[in-house]
């Protein structure tokens, strides 16, 4: 199990570049989420309450209501890692394509900075702790999982001008075995980050 995740970090490693354009996109576009709300902006709160207010249908938030933390925690899990993670390698293939959907999740973790009442959870620091943290546990498994993607699909592109042989479907064998080792270490990263923002508090 160690060797495999320190192939996993490796592989990582060899992704550094791209998960770090994917992290900044992030990064820039949360900024850019908390400005708005921050300053008043009609449009990201009014955005912001329809986010809000369609997640409280969820299962996630109505088990997290029926004072089941831990099974929110999983079912959270579940999601972040089959409708957020997946997608974010597979349309990281296309490049271009990913950075769009990463600076629109990104925008909405900042947007939801603001509380019901408009007010900026960072005002309060016990309130911008929870939610830095659950920011960043959230965006780090993200980026690696985005920054993966994007090098295979960096490499199948540059592959069109200098063909090779190793590839499958088009996608280089190597690139693809790497994007599939770091998910050795984006899982548990997305398990811990789901735990905190359900049972730390």
């Amino acid at each position: 199990m160690l060797a495999l995740v320190r192939a996993s970090l490796a592989a990582i490693g060899r992704a550094r570049v791209a998960i770090l354009t994917v992290a900044a996109t992030y990064v820039l576009s949360v900024a850019a989420g908390i400005a708005m709300v921050s300053t008043g902006s009609a449009f990201a709160l009014e955005r912001r309450d329809e986010i809000v207010g369609g997640a409280q249908s969820s299962e996630i938030i109505a088990a997290r209501g029926a004072g089941e933390p831990l099974r929110a925690a999983l079912l959270d899990f579940g999601s972040n890692l089959a409708l957020g993670a997946v997608p974010s390698t597979l349309l990281g293939f296309g490049v271009v394509l990913s950075y769009p959907a990463v600076a629109y999740r990104g925008w909405v973790g900042g947007i939801v900075s603001a509380d019901a009442r408009h007010q900026s959870r960072l005002a309060d620091a016990g309130e911008a702790l929870y939610y830095l943290v659950t920011l960043a546990l959230q965006l780090i498994p993200y980026s690696i999982a985005g920054g993966v993607g994007v090098r295979v699909g960096f490499d199948a592109w540059r592959a069109l001008r200098r063909p090779r042989t190793d590839t499958w479907l088009g996608l280089p064998k190597d690139r693809l075995r790497d994007a599939a080792l770091a998910y050795v270490v984006i899982v548990p990263l997305f398990l811990v980050a789901s735990l905190w923002e359900f049972l730390a508090r």
